[in-house]
């Protein structure tokens, strides 16, 4: 009775193949980054040879924390930590809307994935860069004003 929906879903997580002794199993995996915090700088938008356009703009999340006796005493510290993300736009529509909305101190969240590379920077020295490629923003400041 179970037997078959079962079979349905792993057939939709996981793809089998198999030849002679050797055995291939594709699996989905997920990259999925949602971050909620304030754009840092205003976006630039950036464009190399005529082809892949992108809008970069910073955002800053914060993490708190109580350190002390306990988590409800009032004599207990409040501790704050920044993290900076750079966030990239690529998708046409949302790219331009990001470029022309998006400014500094705006409360944005962001949802997209997470991107790892590598450039190589003016005195040629090797830089890795970890980049959030947005596929959604939403807007949640009050004041957003287009860029003049």
């Amino acid at each position: 009775m179970f037997q078959r929906p079962v079979l349905q879903v792993l057939r939709q997580f996981a793809r089998h193949y198999s030849e002679g002794t050797t055995s291939l199993v594709l699996e989905r995996s997920l990259n999925r980054v949602q971050l909620l915090g304030r754009v840092g700088q205003d976006p630039v938008l950036r464009q190399s040879e005529g082809k892949n356009p992108v809008t970069i703009f910073s955002l800053a999340t914060n993490e708190m924390w109580r350190s002390g006796e306990s988590e409800t005493s009032q004599q207990s510290d409040v501790s704050q930590r920044t993290t900076w993300h750079r966030i990239s736009v690529f998708r046409p529509g949302l790219r331009d809307l990001a470029y022309q909305y998006v400014k500094k101190g705006a409360r944005v969240f962001v949802e997209g994935k997470i991107d790892y590379g590598e450039y190589v920077d003016k005195n040629n020295v090797r830089r890795q860069a970890t980049t959030i490629i947005a596929e959604n923003i939403i807007f949640l400041s009050d004041y957003i004003k287009e860029k003049e």
